[in-house]
Formats: structure tokens, sequence, C-alpha cells
């Protein structure tokens, strides 16, 4: 029968590595086997040559990438041990009974001597999950696990997944409002718009720790940083650009809102219904919604119309964070020269880069598999980094601007090219110099410790021998 099964798998197509047995009756033997498939289209024709064996029968089936969100992705360790009852006595009752009665007298010790120093929540309703939409709090979970480890992994922040069943904005923000006090900073995640920008607003103004929408803010920064970039290899000023975004939902507007920001003046933006403007219907019977009005009111000076195929005439820049094949390829040809495309809808981008080669300079997708993956893990951990090493109340405009110029700054004069304009997301060094460069910001904004760094990682080693 292992014969057989074999035979099968490979005629499919597959390659098998381990087989370990794992239970011999009478009747059976099960076996554990261990298949290279080459995608999922030929996994699913291996199954059906060993289902078509008699005798033979297919018990269960898992994938690597199943496999290592087992039992999840993340857990907790102690940082201390509990190895003796001196240790018990000081890590738990009595000697806990004095930490909790310093801190309720002063509430700012919980910094120093909870986990509250360097926790941030990961909070989701899972309505707008990477590009699967809304699929609940459940299914959110395992991309909300996967946030916290990068947290831990490129900045040492400690991250824990929070998904919350609701989807109504007054009780995410009381939610969220409630955990408040055991977290250091917030980080909001795949919440659909035009809710999460509310709920963004509203728990900035409620609570005393960093809160930060990472669909909306961490590609906003890491745009901007590959913009920074492009215009020095095709010498433009970022005030003369002309630009088009099309995907006007979280990420669509921080995105416009940091290159105003930066000095970009001219910008059209196009959602479902094409180029967003003041004359638009539904601005002016009132149905636009707020987000919006505020989008048509601060761009598209010329009140141009159509849709992104019909108002690229002239672009120096496209962004695309819409859907799949949204931009002909050959309407790039109506671009400036040197023009840049950013087409980072996924899997599948606004236009391909093979498509757009032949008219532009300089192309960036969200794809690992292809040069200049605009991602957010360039951004956000280290931006947490910094504004927990100081303390920080908020995070400021200032201090998206220098998480975006310290990123870029990774790339040198001389490594700079078409093909390399962001840092690649294994760079060790970006996540420090962020770190370091939204601290400063955050004193300088007024908004974090005007003395030296919390420094957690310093902090974490030191020790102070007392009765």
């Amino acid at each position: 029968m292992l014969g057989e099964v074999a035979t099968a798998i490979g005629h499919a197509g597959g390659t098998i590595g381990a087989v370990d047995l794992v239970e011999v009756d009478d009747d059976h033997t099960l076996r554990d086997i261990t298949v290279d498939a080459a995608d999922q289209s030929q996994w699913s024709a291996i199954l059906e040559a060993i289902e078509a064996i008699e005798n033979a029968h297919v018990v269960d089936t898992t994938d690597r990438t199943f496999l290592i969100h087992m039992g999840g992705k993340i857990d907790m360790r102690n940082r201390v041990p509990v190895a003796t009852r001196d240790d018990l006595s000081m890590a738990y009752t009595p000697g806990v009974a004095r930490v909790c009665t310093a801190i309720a007298e002063d509430k700012a010790k919980a910094f120093q001597y909870t986990i509250k120093r360097n926790m941030v929540a990961v909070v989701s309703d899972g309505t707008a999950v990477l590009g699967l939409g809304d699929i609940g709090p459940e299914a959110a979970l395992p991309v909300m696990e996967g946030k916290a480890m990068l947290f831990k992994e490129f900045a040492g922040v400690d991250a824990f997944p929070i998904c919350l069943d609701t989807k109504d904005s007054d009780e995410i923000v009381a939610a969220v409002r409630a955990i408040a006090p055991g977290f250091g900073g917030i980080n909001l995640e795949d919440i659909s718009a035009p809710r999460c920008f509310e709920i963004e607003e509203r728990l900035k103004a409620a609570l005393d720790i960093p809160v930060f929408h990472d669909d909306q803010h961490g590609t906003a920064v890491v745009t901007l940083a590959a913009l920074l970039n492009a215009t020095k290899l095709v010498g433009k000023e970022l005030r003369d650009l002309r630009v088009l975004v099309t995907g006007l939902g979280a990420a669509g507007v921080a995105v416009t809102k940091i290159l105003r920001e930066a000095g970009v003046a001219h910008v059209i933006g196009c959602d479902s219904r094409g180029a967003v403007h003041t004359e638009r219907e539904d601005y002016l019977d009132g149905t636009m919604p707020d987000i919006k009005r505020w989008y048509a009111e601060n761009s598209n000076p010329e009140r141009l119309s159509g849709r992104p195929a019909d108002v690229i005439d002239g672009m120096d820049l496209f962004v695309g964070l819409s859907g799949a094949r949204v931009m002909p390829a050959e309407a790039l040809a109506r671009m400036n020269r040197d023009a840049m495309v950013f087409a980072m809808a996924n899997p599948t981008p606004e236009v391909s880069p093979e498509e757009a080669a032949p008219y532009a300079r300089i192309i960036a997708t969200g794809r690992s598999d292809y040069p200049n993956q605009i991602n957010n893990v360039l951004a956000f951990p280290g931006i947490f980094r910094g504004a927990l090493d100081v303390r920080a109340t908020r995070i400021t405009e200032e201090m998206k601007l220098a998480a975006a110029h310290a990123i870029a700054d990774i790339v040198s004069e001389d490594e700079l090219r078409e093909e390399y304009i962001v840092p690649s997301v294994f760079n060790r060094d970006v996540a420090p110099a962020v770190a370091a460069a939204v601290a400063a910001e955050a004193r300088r904004d007024g908004v974090g410790e005007a003395g030296g760094d919390i420094g957690f990682a310093a902090a974490d080693t030191a020790r102070i021998v007392g009765g």
C-alpha cells in the first residue's frame, strides 16, 4: 500500500520527503508523509490521486504555513525567575503590595514597574484584513499575532493581539479606553474605512499614550520614504510633483496627507466613482463621506473628472492603493518624463511591473517578489520603539515625517538606484534609526520626555539592590 501511495504521489507531481509510521492495527496502517508540491493546484491533484487508490484514505492535511501557526505564533515568558520562596515573596505576595501602593500613589510609575513601558495592544475588529475584507475577529487573529511578532523581532517591543467582536465605533473606543492602563501604546489594525478615521481620532483625544492606525500611517511613512529617494534619482522636487492616487480608503487618505505635509501641492485622488472634486454630484448633494469631502476640498484644483486613466495626463507619480489592474499600462505613457509608479495593491497590483516598465523609470509595489517593496514593517516597529523610549503621549505628524526621512536615509547615495529606493525589510539598521529619529522629534514636539531615553533594552539589564 505504501508503494501504491508513493507511486500515486509521484505521478501527480509530488516529491516525497519524510515517511513516519504513526500507528498500526490489524486493519490499517497510519503514516505521516511529507510531500513537496509546486502550488495549491498540484496539492489538490496529489490528494485526489491518493484517494483514488482502493483502501487508501487521507485523514488530514496541513502545510508549512499552517504548521507555524499551530497553537499560535507568540507566547508569554517570565523575565525574572520564581525558583525560591524569596523570589515568590517579591514577585507576588507580600512584596508586590509595596509596588502596587507606589503605583496607586503615582500612576506614572506603572511605566517603570510594569509591562506597560514596553507593551503595545494590536487592536482590530477584523473588518478590513489584508485583501480578505470583513472576515471577523477570530479570522483576523493570525494577522494580529503576526503583527505582534514583527514588533518583537524588529524593535524589541512586546505586543499583544486584541480582536474585538464588535463593529460599533462607540464600543471599540470604549473597549480600547478600558484596556489602555495595561499598555504603553495602541496600534489599530485592519479596521475598515471610514470608521477607522473616527475611531483613531477619538482615541487620540481620550488617551495619554500613542494611538497609531498602521494601515494609514505606516503605509504613508514608507511611501514617503520611497518617494524621497525616487525624487533624488529623477531630479524632481516634491513641491513640483503632480500626483495621482487611486483608492481613497485608510491608506490613500493618509498617503495624501503625508505627501502634503512633505510639500507636495498638486494631488488628484480617485475612488470607485472616479476623480474626487468639489463639483462631483455626491459632494454637491451632501452624500459624500466627510473624509472625502475633505479630500475634495484639498485636492484636484482643476476639478478634473473621470476614471484614473482619464486623469493621468502630466502626472509625475502614480500611487495605487486600490485594486488589481485599475490602470491600463498604455495610459502611463501620458505621464511626465521619468515617471514614478507605486502600484501597491496585493496580491495583484494596479498595473504589473512588467507592463509598466516601458513607461516608468521607477516602479515600486507592495509585493516581496519585486524590487522596491513598500512594506509597513519598515515603519511601525521603529515608530513605537521611539515613542515608548521617550514615553511619548502621542505620535505627531512631525514624528511620522522624521520616520520617513530615517528610512530613506538608510539607502546611501552610492547605493541608490532605480531598483533600490527603500531598504530591505530585513535590514536591521532600519528600526533603530527610525526609533532614534522619532524619539528626537517627540522631544522637540514636546510630547516626549526631555531627558534620556527610557531605553528598554538597557533598563532591562539594570539592577538596583536595596532593602
